[in-house]
């Protein structure tokens, strides 16, 4: 078996330059991608995608299949309109040479939890884009979502520091705790 030859480059989205302090998949990966063609290169290699926790490591993911929230492009909510250009012009001035996850996690989340809440208000054709996507990940999205939202809940502790019920998947409590919970699941969601 004869295989064409190739040559690419090994860059994860984050290390992209981007105006919100970490690269992601927007307007700029898609300047990259317009870049690499023109290079005559074929492949991009990104390291995994998935949510990171503690150390923020691509290795280190809370899930196979999700993908890691600060790879929403905060320009293409805004383009979508569930942001407005003055949440998105507001920000801080970053760092062009580092990372601070620390004070990125926490802006890009509050913008999220904006951009979610005009989502439920106003995104009748996201929702059903949304919908379609949730109907067929759901054999992996809701426990992830859920597990996403207790975490949260649980103020990021490891899921082995849970109370009993949560830890050990208790369906009358834990069922309980969803309904009472199920906008925090649903934010979770709509960020995959």
């Amino acid at each position: 078996m004869k295989y064409q030859r190739s040559a690419g480059i090994l860059l994860h989205p984050t290390s992209l330059p981007g105006k919100f302090g970490i690269g992601d998949l927007g307007p700029d990966a898609f300047m990259f991608i317009d870049f690499l063609k023109a290079s005559g290169q074929s492949l991009w290699q990104v390291f995994p995608l998935g949510p990171t926790g503690f150390g923020d490591s691509p290795y280190q993911c809370f899930s196979a299949f999700a993908g890691n929230p600060l790879l929403i492009s905060l320009d293409l909510l805004n383009k979508d309109g569930l942001l407005n250009d003055h949440d998105i012009s507001n920000l801080p001035k970053f760092d062009p040479h580092k990372i601070d996850y620390g004070e990125i996690i926490k802006i890009k989340y509050k913008l999220f939890e904006k951009a979610f809440a005009n989502y439920i208000k106003d995104g009748k054709q996201l929702q059903n884009e949304c919908g379609s996507f949730c109907n067929g990940n759901d054999y992996w999205l809701d426990d992830y979502a859920t597990f996403m939202a207790l975490k949260d809940f649980h103020g990021g502790r490891a899921w082995s520091g849970w109370e009993k019920e949560f830890k050990f998947r208790d369906i009358s409590k834990l069922n309980s705790w969803k309904n009472e919970n199920s906008l925090k699941i649903d934010n979770n969601k709509f960020l995959q």
